[in-house]
């Protein structure tokens, strides 16, 4: 469980970088899930994208995506969701 003091440091972490995926009409699949989890390995911390299309709520599959990938919901921003899992690997951010 992240602190406010983590949250935060990451939010700011997370202001500069992009999604790397979006989440549409076809909702959250098992394939997203995979590569959701394969990208938090290797960056630790990603952002994805709510399409205006989707059909359930964002905070729905901001807890689907999460739970499922295990990583940490840091915020939901818009109709972006940032996340935050620690790489077993390819450990590159420090939290305070």
């Amino acid at each position: 469980m992240l602190t406010n003091v983590q949250k935060r440091f990451l939010r700011k972490e997370a202001h500069d970088i992009d999604a790397i995926f979006q989440v549409g009409k076809g909702g959250v699949s098992p394939n997203l899930i995979k590569q959701v989890a394969e990208a938090l390995e290797v960056r630790e911390l990603i952002k994805i994208s709510i399409l205006q299309n989707c059909d359930e709520p964002k905070e729905e599959v901001a807890e689907m995506i999460s739970s499922r990938s295990g990583s940490e919901l840091v915020q939901i921003i818009g109709r972006t969701i940032i996340l935050y899992k620690e790489s077993r690997n390819k450990k590159q951010i420090q939290l305070p």
